[in-house]
């Protein structure tokens, strides 16, 4: 009586658990994998770049602001592709592929040329070449480490906990202000051979109470890690261009504080930086000329010496954010500093001793509409202030203003606006040694697709 009764009910439900049957052994048929998913997201840059000021005299046929503007003022379109794919065999563990194509190479002022502030937080290699940037393992060990170990990870993505809130919500324009997180001695990104370990009392305390975190990592550069020959790179070796970074943290998702430091073997990098403090691989170059001598062959040759050069950097972070969106708007600062180090022959072929940077930035959520963002930072992007001999005026500032309007869930636009003071650094003088006034100004709308 009852089947009779619901007749009709049963036959609508039966109709569409033979549609749900047909949609499943569908999704299994077709689907890429059973413990695979695939993250995506596509950046589209377009805009360009200007010098402004002093047309000072650099010994060519065109002064430096009409030499940068005839080789770096077009106006551009590109893109940055990520194709992220997660893999776990447990529900815990992580074995991580990144797969990214672009087309910001050597040809654009986003990826660092024309100066090396230029960079964009999202430059991709350039040539339109898909390659792999990311591959390592993450696995738990016990309820409070984590432990992650590739032939391509990278430092900063090794630290537990990044001390900043700027860009949330939003998009992150230069570099130095994103990834780098107004420091760029320690945050300078280095992506290699390496391993790391991570501590966190996290699941120890209240939710929503501060925890600690405490990391340390190595990574051998990924030109080094990979070489068989001891003498030009290796892992664990005096040439593989390797950084010991670590930081201890303190905080939630409301405010934190972080102090890193980090150790560079020669050549290792330091991510952005004026042009002058960026020159010469930032006075840490692994051999020196020391001399010369005349070989069998009667022809002169310099004298090789390994410079012994390192360097030392430290950093504080630092963020605050309101409990609520409205006109306080979260406030993110960084403020670092290096020491280069090496050996006489070092000392004698460099007179660079320091280097420092700061930032502070500002983040508005949920402007004019519910999800969209309003940002602005101000610093002095890594630059010289210690030298052995003499006066160096090396310091400058940069700035960054823009909006992120969320048009749907997947689709974020974003113009945004910079100002470089003094990209050149102490480079920035004419040959009587006067100091010049010559910047950099950036215009570009971004445009974000995630899937």
């Amino acid at each position: 009586r009852l089947i009779k009764e619901f007749e009709r009910e049963l036959a609508i439900i039966r109709g569409r658990v033979d549609g749900l049957e047909a949609r499943v052994g569908e999704l299994e048929a077709t689907q890429f994998s059973t413990t695979t998913k695939l993250k995506a997201k596509t950046v589209w840059v377009a805009g360009a770049t200007k010098a402004k000021g002093d047309n000072y005299n650099t010994g060519g046929e065109k002064g430096a602001r009409d030499a940068y503007n005839s080789e770096w003022g077009a106006f551009t379109f590109s893109y940055d592709l990520r194709l992220g794919l997660k893999t776990s065999f447990s529900g815990k563990d992580l074995l991580y592929t990144r797969l990214r194509a672009g087309n910001m190479g050597d040809a654009s002022v986003w990826d660092g040329n024309g100066v090396a502030l230029n960079k964009l937080d999202t430059a991709a290699p350039g040539g339109n070449l898909v390659e792999i940037d990311r591959l390592y393992y993450r696995f738990p060990l016990g309820s409070s480490f984590t432990i992650q170990a590739g032939p391509l990870t990278r430092n900063t993505e090794m630290m537990g906990y990044k001390a900043s809130a700027y860009a949330k919500g939003g998009t992150k324009i230069l570099d130095f202000f994103g990834g780098s997180l107004g420091v760029p001695g320690v945050w300078n990104k280095e992506t290699g051979g390496g391993l790391g370990a991570i501590y966190t009392n996290k699941k120890q305390v209240e939710k929503g109470d501060p925890y600690f975190t405490v990391a340390a990592n190595y990574v051998a550069d990924s030109g080094e890690a990979n070489d068989s020959n001891p003498n030009s790179g290796g892992f664990m070796t005096d040439n593989s261009e390797a950084n010991f970074t670590s930081q201890i943290a303190y905080g939630n998702k409301q405010w934190g504080l972080a102090a890193g430091y980090r150790y560079g073997q020669c050549g290792a990098k330091f991510r952005t930086a004026t042009e002058f403090a960026k020159s010469d691989k930032y006075g840490t170059p692994c051999s020196v000329a020391t001399g010369t001598f005349i070989d069998g062959d009667g022809e002169e040759q310099d004298i090789i010496e390994r410079s012994g050069a390192s360097s030392n950097s430290f950093s504080f972070n630092a963020f605050w954010r309101p409990e609520d969106s409205g006109w306080m708007p979260s406030i993110s600062a960084g403020v670092g500093a290096s020491y280069l180090n090496g050996n006489g022959a070092w000392d004698d072929n460099t007179n660079k001793r320091a280097m420092a940077s700061w930032m502070a930035g500002l983040t508005w959520n949920d402007v004019f509409l519910e999800g969209n963002a309003l940002g602005y930072a101000v610093g002095q992007p890594q630059f010289v202030y210690d030298v052995e001999d003499g006066f160096v005026a090396d310091g400058g500032y940069a700035m960054e203003l823009w909006y992120s309007f969320q048009v749907t869930d997947n689709i974020q636009v974003t113009p945004a606006v910079y100002w470089l003071s003094r990209p050149f650094g102490d480079d920035t003088q004419n040959v009587k040694g006067d100091y010049k006034s010559l910047g950099v100004f950036g215009g570009l709308l971004m445009t974000t697709f995630k899937f």
